[in-house]
């Protein structure tokens, strides 16, 4: 048996791309999902991959879940922190609830889940944190301010944490998607992705296989010396 890799919303979309490339690379993998109990036994089926439900938003949910991911594959040896949500709104609309049900999946389940994990990985001398956040947390963006602010906020947690994982062996590091072509993007209208694209020099979206790539390469021994860094895969779309 390979490393243990727990993917976050792993079940669908990036996640799933990312859950198929570790397990491709040798990875025992865990996919954890919140709620789409279809989507998640289809994707058992199709992978072989173990899926786990619980919200990254509720810590004791959280301890539980990882509990029991070790005690059926092992210690978790990569994370990937990959759940999240929109409830998006312009600011002066935007509610309390919308605010925190997107800080408290977003930004606190960074934390939920690496929490619990931590001990565990500074004391075997190996681990890999990699946290997905987002061109509109480098950028921000209209509509989303509780969005950006997250995951602006998962990049900060990033350089933080690398900082104290470092020493032991632990690395911590982020990835900023831009568009990518997930069932989310592609069901707007084709004008807008039109406009999208247009933004974008490379001249198409990403894909969630193009995501996939940068966490198999972070979680690999060849990536040893990389920690704190923020890997930004948006097609030229935002500079920094």
């Amino acid at each position: 048996m390979g490393r243990v890799a727990l993917v976050t919303g792993g079940s669908r979309g990036i996640g799933a791309a990312i859950s198929t490339a570790l397990k491709a690379e040798g990875y025992t993998v865990a996919a954890n999902y919140a709620g789409n109990d279809e989507a998640a036994s289809a994707f058992t089926a199709e992978t072989g991959i173990k899926t786990y439900k619980w919200s990254v938003a509720d810590y004791d949910a959280c301890a539980a879940g990882i509990a029991q991911v070790e005690e059926d594959l092992g210690p978790v040896d990569v994370l990937v922190n990959n759940a999240g949500i929109t409830r998006d709104a312009t600011f002066h609309k935007m509610t309390k609830d919308q605010w925190d049900q997107v800080i408290g999946t977003n930004l606190n389940g960074l934390f939920n889940m690496t929490h619990p994990i931590w001990p565990g990985m500074r004391g075997r001398g190996f681990g890999r944190v990699i946290n997905i956040s987002s061109i509109n947390g480098q950028k921000g963006q209209m509509g989303q301010a509780n969005y950006s602010a997250a995951k602006a906020g998962d990049i900060g947690f990033t350089k933080a944490l690398a900082q104290e994982g470092a020493f032991k062996g632990v690395t911590v590091n982020a990835i900023c998607p831009g568009y990518i072509g997930t069932d989310m993007v592609m069901a707007v209208p084709e004008k807008v992705r039109e406009s999208i694209i247009a933004q974008i020099p490379v001249g198409r979206l990403g894909s969630t296989e193009d995501i996939a790539r940068c966490v198999v390469f972070l979680a690999s021994d060849d990536a040893g010396f990389i920690t704190g860094a923020t890997l930004t895969a948006n097609g030229g779309q935002y500079l920094t």
